[in-house]
């Protein structure tokens, strides 16, 4: 077994580059991905940067630990310390809000009339709403929103991005090719040609699919789609171009990613895909955060030892306390063991990528204190 190990994500130095301008926190479900995005922009706010942190949180975790009532797809201030204010810095929050996110980029690229065409169209509604991808673009669509009106006024010098919670945790990266590839395919073309041209355009071929899609979808559902698709037709290349726009934005110097992951092997194997995923891509990675690592015992005593020590004390005393609590710590030890295994196999095939290692906190974070803790662990010397 290598006993590589990886070298340190410097966190504050990632915070204090005023080159840096958005942070990525992406992984698996489950691994602590808000929780850590929000405590970077919580710690980049307070030394001195002024910040917005986007999330796609269903728990609404976030706007309990940030003292908000409720988050939305508008930013909202931060209450922070007067000298995290003077000192320049500053903190909004907001939750990605998908359908309409949507709804903005339709009224913002069609007329009045056109714009309200499409959004009470059902077809659209649906879209929107629960269409596969849709979130994950809208992430997007809203970072590159975020990035223009900053640059435009000035308003942040940092975004902090929580991505959505997937089943394959790549969906983001794939989210804006994937939707373009849909309006733009075979179906929704086929699907746009009556409406396109006139009948004499209509061979014997296509009406004989359009009967069979009427009969498998109603004639209803069809009509709603064909509706959308010819007044959608006109938005769509606004929708590529900043789909392309966005992706590029993504592989800039002023972004970086950081994959999130627990020291488990399946959140790590994630972790793995991530990293190789980003490096083919071009996507400017800073490194892996491993979260809630088991802390390690403040003993030498391996666990060998502590159960051969339990075990002496057992034969004189059966229920002998020390050997309980001894038979604790072994177990300890080897779950620190299994996961320092498990980052040292990642470090092995990684040993470019850099590494903070978080550990596990007694109870949930709920509160700006514990999102000021979880910073501290990140920037500290717990993550080396």
């Amino acid at each position: 077994m290598s006993t590589r190990t990886a070298p340190v994500l410097d966190i504050d130095a990632l915070l204090d580059d005023r080159g840096t301008g958005i942070i990525v926190c992406c992984g698996s479900g489950g691994v602590g991905k808000t929780t850590t995005s929000a405590a970077l922009a919580l710690r980049a706010a307070e030394r001195g940067r002024k910040v917005v942190v986007l999330t796609i949180d269903p728990a609404r975790r976030l706007a309990q630990s940030m003292g908000i009532e409720e988050l939305d797809n508008t930013p909202r201030p931060v209450p922070l310390s007067t000298s995290t204010s003077e000192e320049g810095g500053s903190l909004d929050a907001m939750m990605l809000d998908m359908k309409r996110t949507f709804d903005e980029v339709v009224e913002s690229q069609a007329n009045p009339e056109k714009a309200q065409q499409i959004l009470q169209n059902p077809f659209y509604v649906a879209l929107s709403s629960s269409f596969a991808g849709t979130q994950e673009y809208m992430a997007m669509e809203k970072l590159g929103q975020i990035h223009r009106q900053a640059q435009k006024d000035g308003t942040y010098d940092l975004i902090v991005v929580d991505t959505p919670p997937s089943r394959s945790a790549l969906d983001f990266l794939d989210a804006p090719e994937r939707l373009s590839s849909f309006l733009d395919g075979r179906f929704i073309r086929l699907l746009l040609a009556p409406a396109r041209g006139p009948a004499r355009l209509m061979t014997a071929g296509l009406s004989v699919v359009t009967n069979a899609l009427t009969k498998i979808l109603g004639a209803q559902v069809l009509r709603d789609m064909q509706t959308f698709v010819a007044a959608f037709d006109t938005l769509f290349g606004g929708f590529r171009q900043r789909a392309e726009k966005t992706f590029a934005l993504l592989q800039a110097d002023e972004t970086a990613f950081l994959v999130v992951a627990t020291p488990e092997p399946d959140a790590m194997r994630e972790a793995e895909y991530f990293v190789d995923r980003l490096t083919d891509d071009d996507m400017p990675l800073a490194g892996l955060v491993v979260n809630r690592a088991s802390p390690r015992p403040r003993t030498d005593l391996s666990a060998e030892e502590a159960i051969t020590a339990g075990d002496r004390l057992r034969e004189s005393d059966p229920e002998s306390l020390a050997a309980g609590l001894l038979r604790l710590h072994a177990d300890r030890v080897r779950i620190v063991e299994r996961e320092t295994q498990i980052r040292q196999r990642f470090a092995a095939s990684h040993p470019q990528v850099a590494t903070a290692v978080v550990p596990a906190m007694a109870g949930d974070v709920h509160d700006l204190e514990g999102l000021r803790e979880i910073g501290e662990l990140l920037a500290g010397p717990a993550g080396a």
